[in-house]
């Protein structure tokens, strides 16, 4: 039987599924309407539509890692709420999502979404997500995942706040204990509650410097007192300005928050535990993932939502 556009938009009023999801539908039931409707339903894709439009600003972020921990994932999973967020189901269909995302050659996310769900190979990832929002209530996005791979040494992870914010630190190493470890939790510690842009100042782009140290200079040149100064001495000033600047946003250089004397840099500590354990070290780079970052969160107010729900 040919399925017509009217039978696709009856399917889709009907379910609220998306407009291809129905029209697959009718055609694996040959038009019949009901079995068209259980079809949707069996796959987790009614009523996913209606949801789609809400705002999915909360959720949490995961790692996974494989047994040699040399390769490891971070994802972050967006639903509405938080009071979902820390619902048992959801977090095991994160922990899902970021087992697939450790395996998975995807180089993007659309690419992902349109992969085989590694848990029951009839759905693809985003059929499987549909599913989960018809089962969970809420909308909900598979926002980001990023793998981090080192054959000559360690990945370490790190989850700050019940997944708040997931960190994964490189660590290069020729030797790989406990201590070693440690250090790598430590500095994804780090990475959590200080936010560094960067890991040393390798990373950081002559451009960005040349822009700082024109700010910088304008602020001098706006204050009479300092601007009567020597440009010898000014020059100093805009380059002890830029080492602070970099102490905050380089990894590498930000002070070590567990440092007992308060003074250490991360550097140092790295240094540190490769002189005590006999090892060669190197932080060669981190992802930090924080939920919701960039994203603009919907204030409803509560009761017009419940009264929305129960449709006064």
């Amino acid at each position: 039987m040919a399925v017509t556009a009217a039978m696709v938009k009856e399917l889709r009023e009907m379910t609220g599924a998306g407009m291809m999801d129905c029209k697959k539908a009718l055609a694996a039931t040959d038009g019949d309407m009901d079995k068209a409707v259980e079809f949707l339903r069996e796959k987790g894709l009614a009523g996913a539509e209606k949801k789609a439009g809400r705002i999915a600003a909360e959720g949490i972020v995961a790692t996974a890692m494989t047994d040699d921990e040399k390769k490891a994932v971070v994802v972050e999973v967006n639903a509405e709420t938080d009071f979902v967020a820390k619902n048992a189901k959801f977090q095991a269909y994160v922990a899902q999502v970021a087992a697939q995302a450790l395996t998975t050659t995807a180089a993007d996310m659309d690419s992902f979404m349109a992969e085989k769900w590694a848990a029951d190979e009839t759905l693809t990832v985003k059929e499987a997500l549909s599913s989960q929002i018809s089962i969970i209530g809420e909308n909900m996005n598979i926002r980001r995942f990023k793998q981090v791979v080192e054959e000559n040494g360690v990945v370490v992870s790190y989850i700050h706040a019940g997944g708040r914010i997931g960190v994964l630190v490189d660590v290069e190493t020729d030797v790989v204990n406990d201590a070693v470890k440690e250090m790598g939790k430590n500095i994804a510690m780090q990475i959590a509650a200080l936010n560094p842009k960067y890991t040393s100042r390798d990373e950081v782009s002559a451009e960005f410097i040349e822009h700082e140290k024109g700010i910088l200079m304008a602020q001098i040149q706006n204050d009479p007192k300092e601007a009567s100064k020597p440009e010898k001495v000014i020059q100093g000033m805009i380059q002890g300005r830029i080492n602070k600047e970099m102490k905050e946003i380089c990894l590498l250089d930000q002070t070590y928050v567990k440092a007992e004397d308060g003074k250490q840099s991360v550097s140092q500590y790295v240094a540190q535990v490769a002189k005590e354990n006999s090892a060669k070290i190197t932080v060669k780079g981190f992802v930090r993932f924080e939920t919701g970052e960039g994203l603009e969160k919907k204030e409803e107010n509560f009761a017009e939502e419940v009264a929305k729900q129960m449709g006064n």
